[in-house]
């Protein structure tokens, strides 16, 4: 099974996840501007809330992706104020005809001292055995 694992932060707390989830699958944690060059049957792809929607590098990156070369989308990240982005990152999935997972990791994460030290270790650790059950 090939796992690609790509992030977007702005603040670190995603990129955080990613590495956790990426070294709980065997997979490299990479931001969004490196592109899936092969076909993978799994893309974790990490990212947050941003004045109440996605970044628009996570919409352009899902609609630039080869629906043939990339079997489904995982969604994780952290917010401090607002839930998953799973809807909206499924929106993008569905016009580019990529298939989502329905399951998904969110966590809480610091933000302007909110939630102050999120996602901490335990967090990491559940992304980790989250990602796990996905391959399993």
């Amino acid at each position: 099974m090939k796992i690609a694992v790509r992030y977007y932060t702005k603040t670190g707390n995603t990129k955080r996840l990613a590495e956790a989830i990426a070294e709980a699958v065997g997979a490299e944690a990479l931001p969004l501007n490196a592109p899936i060059e092969e076909p993978v049957d799994i893309l974790f792809l990490g990212n947050s809330y941003y004045a109440f929607t996605i970044d628009p590098e996570v919409r352009e990156f899902i609609r630039k992706l080869d629906k043939n070369s990339v079997g489904r989308i995982v969604n994780f990240g952290s917010a401090a104020m607002l839930n998953s982005t799973y809807k909206k990152v499924k929106a993008e999935a569905d016009k580019a005809g990529i298939r989502m997972d329905e399951r998904e990791f969110h966590c809480k994460g610091e933000f302007k001292g909110i939630h102050k030290g999120r996602p901490n270790e335990k967090d990491l650790a559940a992304a980790a055995d989250f990602a796990k059950s996905i391959i399993l």
